[in-house]
Order: structure tokens, then C-alpha cells, then sequence
């Protein structure tokens, strides 16, 4: 049913900002890396919503009915509340990425993964993996983090879902969080970002084995981000 993420949403306002943080010149308003695009829409700072790409809409829509999932068709697209969360399933665009302004080693390359925060992680498992068909790899629980972590395989990147532990469960609404960018040289991604005016904290060891990361701190569009380098393709 659900091939990959297509592209996020985020505020127009943020078109700017987002050229200069991945490294790439938009084409038509939008901007895309070599997994995922972003457009730009809306007043509302943060991610607004995440659209997948799907070969047989139709299809997809007939399932989703099957498994109880309200969609509105929007155009070409299938709209559905995903707990909080506004997602968008329609057949992929035909994009290239998005032209390298200077330097391809220090330019974002994909979108390693995007983050949604949840106060009921049962209830995100149900949706992701029994409502929209996504492959759980892990479910994690680390007491030193604070956090369980549920990790959907999509495509070639991660949605990530993310619980507070002490926060306990509740049925508050999900909400779009955070994305973590792959960047081939991690050294010079920062540097290039620090030239560029941009608040980046110092590199730092990541959790997975051998890679390192970065977050950026402001440019961002209200979005928490990470920068992460050292891996090739999930």
C-alpha cells in the first residue's frame, strides 16, 4: 500500500530557510533531497503534515476503508487524521532532486528520519503498523532517554514515533516533531552551516555504531533537527 514518504510540509515562510539548511536551490517552491521532498504552505510553524507515496490510489483507498480509516479524497490525494497528525497518501511525484548550490559532500543528501511525538505508544503501533501497513523494526524502551522509541521502516528512511515515559499514556492527540538529515561529510556540513549564520552545536558521537551528529538550533522553521553522518542508506 505505502511505497515510501513523498514529502512534509512546511510553513511558506520557511522556503528560505530551507534552501540554506539542506544545501539545495528550490525549483517551483519546493525542494527535494534524494529520498523525500518538502513544500511549502501555510502560516503554522513546524512540520504540517506528511504525504506517502502509494502506486494505486484507488487501491489504497478501498483497503484503508477495509481496515476502518477514514480518507477524504483531496484531488489526487487521500486525506486522514492519523491521531493528531494530517497525512496525505498519493502516487509519487516525478522529481528530481533538487540542484547542489556549492559543495555535494557538505549538501544534505536524504532524510534519515522524521519524528512524531506520541502519548500512546499502543495506539501508534495499531495505526502505523495495523492501519497503514509500515514495518516495525524496533520498539525500545530506555529509561536513560526517558523515551520509548517505535521505529517504522519506510522506503529507505524511518518514521519514528517517540513517548515520554513520564508522561505516561493518555489519548492527547500525536504530533509531527522532528527530522534527522544524512549529510555524506558530517565535518563539513557543519562547518558550512556555521558560515552560513546558522546556531549548530559542536559534532558529538550518535547512537547508532560510527556515525556522528549535529543539531541545528536555529533556521529550521521551529522544526527540532539533527544532522547525522557516517551511514550510507538505512
Amino acid at each position: 500500500m505505502i511505497e515510501a514518504l513523498d514529502y512534509l510540509t512546511l510553513p511558506a515562510s520557511a522556503r528560505g530557510e530551507y534552501d540554506t539548511l539542506l544545501g539545495r536551490r528550490a525549483i517551483d517552491g519546493r525542494v527535494r533531497t534524494l529520498n523525500v521532498g518538502l513544500a511549502f504552505d501555510g502560516t503554522a510553524p513546524g512540520i504540517a503534515s506528511m504525504t506517502f507515496a502509494t502506486a494505486d490510489a484507488n487501491a489504497t483507498e478501498k483497503l484503508l476503508a477495509r481496515r476502518a480509516v477514514a480518507a477524504k479524497r483531496n484531488g489526487d490525494t487521500l486525506a486522514l487524521d492519523g491521531n493528531g497528525v494530517a497525512i496525505g497518501i498519493a502516487s509519487p511525484r516525478a522529481e528530481a532532486p533538487s540542484p547542489i548550490v556549492r559543495d555535494e559532500a557538505a549538501t544534505v543528501s536524504a532524510l534519515d528520519h522524521v519524528v512524531v511525538r506520541t502519548p500512546n505508544p499502543e495506539r501508534a503501533i495499531a495505526f502505523y503498523a495495523g492501519r497503514l501497513g509500515l514495518d516495525l523494526r524496533l520498539d525500545r524502551s530506555n529509561p536513560n532517554w526517558g523515551q520509548r522509541l517505535l521505529f517504522f521502516r519506510c522506503g529507505d528512511l524511518v518514521v519514528e514515533i517517540a513517548h515520554d515515559l513520564k508522561k505516561g499514556v493518555s489519548d492527547g492527540p500525536d504530533h509531527l516533531w522532528g527530522l534527522s538529515w544524512r549529510v555524506p561529510d558530517i565535518a563539513k556540513a557543519n562547518a558550512r552551516l556555521k558560515a552560513a549564520g546558522l546556531d549548530v552545536d559542536a559534532l558529538r558521537d550518535g547512537r547508532r555504531p560510527s556515525t556522528q551528529v549535529f543539531t541545528v538550533k536555529s533556521g529550521t522553521a521551529g522544526v527540532p533537527t539533527l544532522f547525522i553522518g557516517g551511514i550510507g542508506r538505512w
